[in-house]
């Protein structure tokens, strides 16, 4: 009987493979070949073109409309009388100027010369190390000028946390163990830029020890070594909208996270944490910060004064200034000089505009933004990094007028008697200009900076 049942089923599978093969009955198996599908050829295509235009370098500002909100903005309630603006064509052909070769303090917009400095010099595809080298017993972290380290594991996401401690603690242990050492010293190397941390006049406008806008130059640390404690710290690392007390030796912080972090790990460590030495030769693990490029936006948009000095630092060792505040100060001004940009009346006390003494002109700053629009691609991450007028960094919540959000690229520059800003304009009617205002010991500091918000929203209008 289980015979029989069993022939017609073979029989019944047979049959039901032929019908499937000469399409009587539904299934995968064909005896007819495979048709190629054959598609008509296109009748016509769309041609490429841009998504972006050019910047309208030819087109001419309307001098009489510049003119007017330049008088406007003069005749302001609480602008007073020290002030410099200047407003120029795409190649940086002044339309309208007043004041323009007054050197005066230029607060944060100061930032836009280091960001052109800096991009002018250094590879802005690049990373900023943090290291581990193991020396006989003794495992020596080494920072490359990460200030922007994170806690934890790595955190792809921001920029602010991207190389994370954590995971450097975790390969460190892989590959300790991958040597079959269990136990070491640790020390930590903090030689990267010298003994001089800190500019000369910082502490006045830094609010002293608490050091709440800028932390002193560090190899390495977490957050710019700031001190959440008793603080809340905000969801977003990459927006800076709280200023919590800062710690004086962010890499020795770093080191102690580090070994906590080591210790979780299963390595044992001997003794304290010293000040050492990385050996030549290659590190046993090693995180990466964000791309330079996306630092530099970071740095612009939130106006951080920290990693200012960082690039001016960086750049100075990049060029072969001297390793110091100094050193950084005359390397961003030799950049601006090697491009032509008008350097007279300039002194940088430090790279961010923080640090009380500096002055240049609006001629610098404007010349600044049109060498942005002029030298493209190679200056690119300074002119995208800038804070966009209704959108984002400190231009999102400027009084700028809404029908010029998005087209005005700029950087804001406040301090207890200094209101500016500088930027490029890309115009509702075509072409791109190029502008910068200063004003220092305004009568009254909120209507003058309304009255720079409101020059600015017209700017597109040109």
């Amino acid at each position: 009987m289980v015979a029989a049942s069993a022939v017609i089923t073979v029989a019944l599978g047979l049959g039901y493979a032929v019908a499937d093969a000469y399409d009587i009955a539904p299934g995968p198996l064909s005896v007819e070949p495979v048709q190629t599908i054959r598609f008509p050829q296109a009748a016509s295509a769309v041609a490429a073109t841009p998504l972006v235009g050019g910047v309208g370098a030819d087109k001419g500002v309307d001098e009489a409309r510049a003119t007017a909100l330049v008088d406007k903005f003069a005749k302001a309630k609480g602008v007073g009388k020290d002030f410099s603006i200047i407003i120029a064509d795409a190649k940086g052909d002044p339309v309208v100027e007043r004041n323009q070769g007054v050197a005066r303090e230029p607060a944060s917009t100061m930032k836009t010369l280091t960001a052109f400095a800096a991009t002018a010099s250094l590879d802005m595809s690049s990373t900023l190390d943090t290291e581990t080298y193991l020396d006989g017993d003794t495992l020596v972290l080494k920072g490359n000028g990460d200030m922007l380290l994170g806690s934890g594991a790595n955190d792809e996401r921001h920029v602010n946390g991207r190389a994370g401690v954590a995971t450097l603690a975790q390969r460190t242990a892989q590959a300790l163990k991958a040597k079959g050492v269990t136990t070491v010293s640790v020390a930590y190397d903090d030689s990267l830029f010298g003994s001089k941390r800190f500019p000369d006049t910082i502490a006045e406008n830094n609010e002293g020890d608490d050091m709440l806008y800028a932390a002193p130059m560090s190899s390495m640390a977490i957050d710019e070594g700031r001190n959440w404690s008793g603080t809340t710290k905000p969801a977003d690392p990459d927006v800076e909208s709280a200023f919590p007390p800062r710690f004086a030796d962010s890499a020795a912080k770093t080191a102690e996270s580090f070994v906590a972090q080591l210790k979780r790990q299963g390595i044992a460590v001997n003794g304290g944490i010293a000040k050492g030495e990385a050996p030549a030769g290659k590190p046993i693990a090693s995180v990466s910060s964000a791309r330079l490029s996306e630092v530099m936006g970071f740095m612009l948009r939130n106006s951080d004064n920290t990693e200012a000095e960082l690039f001016g630092r960086l750049t100075a060792l990049k060029t072969g200034q001297d390793n110091s505040p100094e050193g950084a100060a005359a390397a961003v001004k030799a950049a601006l000089e090697k491009a032509g940009i008008d350097t007279d009346g300039l002194h940088i006390a430090d790279c961010s505009g923080l640090s009380a003494g500096s002055r240049l002109t609006a001629t610098t700053l404007m010349q600044v933004q049109a060498k942005y629009l002029e030298t493209g691609d190679s200056t690119a991450p300074a002119s995208e990094g800038l804070a966009v007028s209704g959108l984002s960094g400190t231009a999102a919540k400027r009084n700028i007028a809404r029908s010029a959000a998005g087209l005005v690229r700029l950087k804001t520059g406040t301090l207890g008697g200094v209101t500016s800003m500088t930027g490029n304009v890309s115009r509702t009617g075509g072409g791109t200009l190029v502008f910068a205002v200063i004003v220092n010991n305004p009568d009254n500091m909120w209507e003058a900076i309304l009255a720079v918000d409101d020059l600015v929203g017209h700017l597109p209008e040109l």
